[in-house]
């Protein structure tokens, strides 16, 4: 059998050219004949799926998320350093122009146009947003859209926004592009830019309620929290090298604020940290969510950080320990498992999105937790550490096809692929884990050779 790193390596490589064709997918078309759409994906765009579909029964996923499109740009950065994709600084500049142009984008300029509804079926005239949401999409409102079509302009179904984590991943994804490669002056000016906006939004926004990650939900969520946090935070030091002391003092102290406001997410009588709390102060079903876990990956960004809200925070790696327990007793591939093959892990109990099963992002992000944990945790923690990734990833190559397609979701009760297919966020999160497999066991090469 095929050693687990092998298969990592293929697959990586793979990834590495499935990501691709969500990145500027310019020779795509897609038709929305109840909304009378035609679009034509402009360069820049990132779609979260390059598959053609129509809810028949795939989802049509043909938009440019503002959240998805930030972790696949990183990802090409990740591909860029691997010298696997030489085109990948090419496709940042256009991802820059791209999120630059959609900032021009204004719904009143769609309302003082009646003609395109006139296109609309008039079975689909319910899925379409009201004049009044339109009138409002305007200004620094666009970058609150959560997606906007690949054409580059407004999505104009009924959706749920606003939605406050894109802008603030974005500038993640900005500022790890610019440390780790030399940009052209023109588009160096251009991503500064783009940051400053996105640091201006996530500063002004951050504690204002959204929809959380999965678009469900209005409140205020761990998620969005975390990286508006870290985008803050790094973002500061970013500003005050470019003598913008006084917004980057006012962006470090709501990181730190931030930061400190997330602890009152830890239930200490659950032993997990809750991923949302919502107006009015119900309890929702959704607290314990694989959304926590995502938070601290994307905040982090390959660093191990501090102690607390980071890789290394217990309570983070309790709050994983309880979403294995959930998934090892809701699903039935989770039940009789081989010994060596972790959790099938999904988002939250009770799911009913398409099969409600397991995710490839959520089953990777709890094996990259582990991966970027054990660096420094000593000998016998990091080798429990790495063994626990690689049983969570040994899960993802049981139930990835030969084909290596990775899609939304496997099924609860079959494994079989199911939702979204060539799931761009998919390939990224395998990009990202196998990634922090590779440093962890370098990590551990080098302490051995210390010691």
């Amino acid at each position: 059998m095929e050693s687990l790193e092998a298969w990592a390596d293929r697959q990586y490589r793979h990834a590495a050219q499935a990501l691709l064709r969500s990145v500027s997918p310019v020779g795509l078309v897609k038709t929305r004949p109840g909304f009378g759409q035609t679009i034509v994906a402009r360069r820049g765009a990132i779609v979260a799926s390059p598959v053609l579909a129509a809810y028949d029964p795939d989802p049509d996923y043909f938009f440019h998320w503002y959240r998805d499109s930030a972790l696949v740009i990183d990802a090409l950065r990740q591909l860029n350093q691997d010298g696997l994709e030489p085109g990948a600084p090419e496709h940042f500049a256009d991802f820059v122009r791209f999120s630059l142009a959609l900032g021009q984008l204004d719904g009143r300029a769609l309302l003082a146009s009646r003609e395109w509804r006139s296109r609309v079926r008039a079975d689909f005239s319910r899925f379409v947003r009201s004049d009044e949401e339109l009138a409002a999409a305007h200004g620094e409102r666009i970058a609150a859209e959560t997606r906007v079509n690949p054409d580059g302009t407004l999505d104009i179904s009924s959706w749920a926004r606003p939605q406050h984590d894109g802008p603030a991943l974005r500038a993640l994804a900005v500022l790890r592009w610019a440390r780790a490669t030399v940009l052209s002056a023109e588009l160096a000016a251009a991503a500064a830019r783009l940051l400053s906006a996105d640091l201006a939004f996530t500063l002004a926004h951050a504690r204002e309620p959204c929809f959380d990650l999965w678009e469900e939900e209005r409140g205020l969520h761990y998620y969005t929290l975390r990286v508006a946090a870290a985008a803050l935070g790094e973002g500061a030091g970013w500003l005050e090298e470019r003598g913008e002391r006084r917004q980057a003092e006012a962006c470090r102290q709501a990181a730190a604020g931030l930061h400190r406001s997330l602890d009152d997410y830890w239930l200490e009588e659950e032993g997990f940290y809750r991923s949302r709390i919502l107006p009015g102060g119900p309890r929702s079903a959704k607290e314990l969510d694989i959304a926590v876990i995502l938070a601290t990956l994307h905040a982090s960004g390959g660093s191990a950080g501090g102690s607390s809200h980071s890789v290394r925070d217990p309570r983070v790696h309790a709050t994983l320990a309880r979403l294995e327990a959930l998934f090892d007793a809701e699903y039935p591939i989770n039940h009789g498992r081989p010994a060596g093959r972790g959790t099938a892990m999904g988002r939250y109990a009770d799911d009913r999105y398409y099969s409600g099963g397991a995710y490839y992002f959520s089953t990777l992000a709890a094996a990259e937790l582990c991966f970027r944990a054990a660096p420094g945790a000593g000998e016998r923690q990091s080798r429990a550490l790495q063994d626990r990734g690689d049983a969570f990833l040994e899960t993802v190559r049981a139930f990835t096809p030969p084909s290596g397609e990775l899609s939304e979701q496997f099924d609860r009760q079959t494994g079989a692929p199911s939702s979204a297919r060539d799931l761009a966020w998919s390939y990224a999160a395998l990009i990202s884990c196998i990634a922090a497999r590779r440093a962890s066991a370098e990590g551990a090469r080098i302490e051995a050779g210390v010691r």
